[in-house]
């Protein structure tokens, strides 16, 4: 599998929205879900989001559940992070993954939300 891209990432208010795109152009794509995971500074990088191979499952964090959807468009290689009503606390570094043992991390995009 290739590393994955992430891209999307910048500065938002408060309340605001913010969508974040990870391309994972590896051949077996189709055959592993995608994740999305944060690291805020003096952290540890938490889980954020995760949706299956086929896009049906998916499952979240509890501090973003009800704000933030994940998608995956399989004919682009693409997975996608919609971020809503964003709270300072969402400042972070977000990294999209595949989901192989071990995972195949990108580089990761920062999200940086002001008050």
């Amino acid at each position: 599998q290739e590393h994955p891209v992430e891209s999307g990432g910048g500065l938002v208010q408060a309340g605001g929205s913010l969508r974040l795109s990870c391309v994972a152009s590896g051949r077996t794509f189709t055959n592993y879900g995608m994740a999305w995971f944060r690291q805020a500074p003096g952290k540890e990088r938490q889980f954020v989001a995760s949706v299956g191979r086929n896009g049906a499952y998916t499952s979240y964090s509890d501090s973003v559940r009800g704000r933030f959807t994940i998608s995956r468009d399989n004919s682009r290689k693409t997975v996608y992070l919609e971020m809503n009503n964003l709270k300072p606390e969402d400042t972070a570094v977000y990294y999209c993954a595949v989901e192989t043992t071990p995972r195949y991390w990108g580089q990761g995009t920062q999200v940086t939300v002001s008050s």
